[in-house]
Order: structure tokens, then sequence, then C-alpha cells
């Protein structure tokens, strides 16, 4: 009888070979990429904002007291909270599903 690690990696090994694993790992990573990339592209545009338009940034939304930055600022982090949601929302309904069906076929 094989030892419990032999037959761990005997299975890994047979999930890892397998095209939808690999179709899977390469749809997660693409999406993942795409999200950060859509997230760096944000912060980056709000610290040049910042940087280089500080008169913009400072005017006041709405004739109050609080500046473009703060609005700014604030919709950026409830969007990184929704990208976050995006992803998760993705993988418990797309990713989790085909490695679940992934691993019943592999006995797992």
């Amino acid at each position: 009888m094989p030892a419990p690690n032999q037959t761990a990696s005997a299975l890994e090994a047979r999930i890892a070979a397998d095209p939808r694993y690999v179709a899977l790992v390469r749809d997660r990573q693409r999406f993942s990429w795409i999200l950060t990339a859509i997230t760096v592209i944000v912060y980056s545009s709000f610290i040049s904002l910042i940087a280089f338009d500080k008169p913009s940034m400072a005017q006041p939304v709405g004739g109050g007291t609080i500046s473009l930055a703060v609005v700014l600022g604030a919709a950026m982090l409830v969007g990184t909270v929704a990208i976050c949601a995006v992803y998760v929302w993705r993988a418990n309904g797309s990713y989790d599903a085909r490695l679940a069906e992934l691993l019943a076929d592999a006995g797992a």
C-alpha cells in the first residue's frame, strides 16, 4: 500500500495535468490580473491627481466643505471593496464549481 504522501502526490499530479485544471488556473489568473490592473490604475490616477493637480483636488464639492480629494478617496475605497466582492462572487459562482467537478472526477 502506498504511503499517504505518495497517494496525495499522485492525485495532485493527475489534477495538475488535467486540461480543465490548467484552463481554470489560466482563467482565474487572467481575471485576477485584470482586477489588479484596474486597482493599480485607479490608485495611481488618484495619487497623480494629488501630486500634479492640487488646486482641482482642493475644490469643494457642492459648495460645502468637503473637497474633491475626499470624495474621490472615499469612492476609491468603495470601489476597492466592490472589486473584492466581484472576485468573491466570481470565485464562488464559477471557480469553486469547476474545481469541485474536477476533484469529483479525480476521486478526491
